[in-house]
């Protein structure tokens, strides 16, 4: 009987297999079954390096414990890929939790270390990539390069529960998601601060998803001096519209939209050019976030993609009458008779003169005439 509880007991499971160690049933995994099922609490540091035809290997935690034993507890060579899986721990002790130059899918967990917690890399040769949804992470920094890394490589974080420090100059993290106990050097992973929001009374702070919000999706343009047209990013300062929680997208407005609502700007000013009224118009315009790319076309290895597909708001410009038309003329008032006009002075010079004094001689002569006439009347 003692024997027997002496025996050592099976730590990992391979479909109905047992091993004595999670590494070697990594081992014996398959494609057909490429599953490695913890059965107790381990202590070993173990490396993916399945069968040459396996490219992929799932570890399910299942509640038990994975401690590094003189190592990096788990080391992710360059073309493997991992899934961690379930609840469980994996800690690195005076080691990091984890070492990754290939891909690493991380669902579930409790990631500890007393240094850095998961270093990645990508050299000329190979790149790492990982996308952690779920978990606990716990060190003094979270994240790190290799050694011999030119740079991270593209580590997305889309949830999770973070305790310690992300470093700043990480250049192609991003953030979609996720709890953190500290906002220092979130900030350049983040398309706008809006995007954390303080978490109750526990001192977190969550990431929102990936989201589009506008401060103001409705408005309208009702004074002449505000009446343009508008591009791109003058349509995204009029309505205020940001991108949450992620920093590898821009935003974007539908082309054929900007163009109708700038033909209808273009109307009005030439309305209010000729002081005529036009009828008000809107125009709803959607704008995306849509992943950055280089100028042929190809994504950028600086702002690598996330999961997430595309998303779309919709930001409506209401473009009102600003111009008053033309007052018709008013009738004229009827007009008051007019004036006598005054006789202009005659001059009084050369021929004129000389008539005015004959003029005035012949009376003097007329009356003088009269008066004798009338005295010979009254003596006869």
């Amino acid at each position: 009987m003692m024997a027997f509880a002496d025996e050592p007991q099976p730590v990992a499971q391979v479909g109905n297999t047992t091993y004595m160690s999670a590494q070697d049933a990594i081992g014996h995994t398959s494609l057909k079954n490429n599953t490695v099922t913890l059965l107790t609490d381990t202590t070993e540091s173990i490396t993916v390096t399945p069968p040459k035809v396996v490219r992929g290997v799932t570890l399910e935690l299942n509640g038990h414990a994975l401690n590094a034993s003189n190592t990096t507890a788990i080391t992710i060579p360059a073309n493997m890929q991992l899934t961690i899986t379930g609840s469980g721990t994996v800690a690195g002790g005076d080691n990091p939790a984890i070492d990754c130059r290939g891909a690493s899918r991380i669902q579930g967990g409790n990631f500890t270390s007393n240094t850095t917690l998961m270093r990645f890399a990508e050299t000329g040769s190979a790149s790492a990539e990982a996308s952690i949804s779920a978990g606990t992470f716990t060190a003094p920094t979270l994240i790190g390069m290799l050694d011999d890394a030119e740079h991270l490589g593209y580590v997305s974080i889309r949830g999770g529960e973070y305790h310690g420090a992300i470093p700043a100059g990480l250049d192609t993290l991003v953030l979609m998601g996720g709890s953190f106990s500290t906002t220092e050097n979130l900030t350049p992973y983040l398309a706008d601060m809006a995007g954390l929001i303080p978490n109750g009374d526990d001192g977190m702070f969550n990431i929102s998803e990936l989201a589009i919000s506008s401060d103001y999706p409705t408005v309208a343009l009702e004074q002449g001096s505000t009446l343009q047209k508008l591009t791109n990013d003058s349509l995204l300062d009029l309505t205020r519209t940001k991108l949450n929680g992620i920093s590898d997208y821009r935003l974007v407005a539908d082309v054929e939209q900007l163009q109708a609502l700038n033909k209808q700007i273009e109307l009005a000013l030439q309305a209010v050019a000729k002081r005529k009224a036009f009828d008000a118009v809107s125009q709803t315009v959607t704008i995306t976030a849509t992943r950055n790319e280089t100028t042929d076309g190809g994504a950028d290895p600086q702002f690598r993609t996330s999961g997430h597909d595309e998303i779309s708001t919709q930001v409506t410009v209401n473009i009102k009458s600003i111009a008053k038309p033309e007052e018709p003329d008013k009738p004229n008032e009827p007009g008051k008779p007019a004036e006598p006009k005054q006789q202009p002075d005659i001059p009084r010079t050369g021929s004129a003169v000389q008539a005015l004094a004959i003029a005035s001689l012949l009376l003097l002569v007329a009356a003088a005439v009269c008066a004798f006439i009338t005295n010979r009347l009254r003596s006869s």
